[in-house]
């Protein structure tokens, strides 16, 4: 069976996401989902750290430490691979006196996964999470290698770029319906008949419980408002 490839933009997911209520999402079970038919190559998740000053406060270092440990997680789960960017302070909007910032790198590494798994023929479907028409150059060239492409998009203000909606193969609309078919679970609880009181009934004392796929620490929002994609 031909494989797929899926390229998540982890800002963009975000905002996407908190405007269908922030439900906690399975990222494991979210990339074999859209993935079929076909089998799953990999997960790309592209994203960036939370900017710190110099030097940084408590509530920065917090923000920072909570994502690496999202991060880390992400790229515990089979097939899933994150790719860091760098988000850069471009000043302060003379208006709303607001922190700009703006992601570097992220651009590149989706275009450049997404084009050398194309001419390497190594998928036959890309399905983006995206709004951004700064990835239609990549996304020509691997439609020119036959490469089908399958957009996830938000609507209202995480509407896509019409370029980029009218590029691609096939287009889905994520709703709240949509992402409720990815929720991480909460674990299932019983009590111990041995006497022992409450405990877990998804951790065993002799074998480690698996690595659950990640819940996103809360978005810093005054900071991804002021994104500058």
């Amino acid at each position: 069976m031909s494989s797929a490839a899926i390229f998540v933009d982890g800002g963009y997911f975000d905002r996407v996401s908190r405007d269908c209520g922030s439900p906690r999402i399975d990222f494991g079970k979210l990339a074999t989902e859209l993935a079929k038919p076909n089998d799953l190559l990999r997960t790309y998740y592209y994203h960036c750290l939370p900017y710190q000053s110099v030097p940084p406060t408590q509530e920065e270092i917090d923000r920072h430490l909570g994502k690496q440990r999202f991060f880390s997680a992400l790229n515990r789960l089979n097939r899933f691979e994150v790719r860091e960017g760098k988000l850069e302070f471009r000043g302060v909007d003379k208006d709303t006196l607001k922190p700009i910032f703006e992601q570097k790198r992220v651009d590149i590494y989706l275009g450049v996964d997404l084009v050398l798994l194309a001419v390497k023929n190594k998928i036959a479907r890309a399905i983006l999470i995206t709004g951004d028409s700064d990835f239609l150059p990549a996304i020509r060239a691997a439609k020119n290698e036959g490469v089908l492409i399958h957009l996830f998009h938000g609507s209202g203000p995480q509407q896509p770029h019409r370029d980029l909606w009218e590029e691609a193969d096939d287009r889905t609309l994520i709703t709240p319906d949509l992402l409720s078919n990815f929720l991480l679970a909460p674990p299932a609880s019983s009590y111990d008949r041995g006497g022992q009181g409450y405990t877990p009934s998804h951790v065993s004392p002799s074998v480690a419980p698996p690595v659950q796929a990640p819940v996103a620490d809360e978005p810093d929002l005054e900071q991804e408002r002021n994104y500058n994609f």
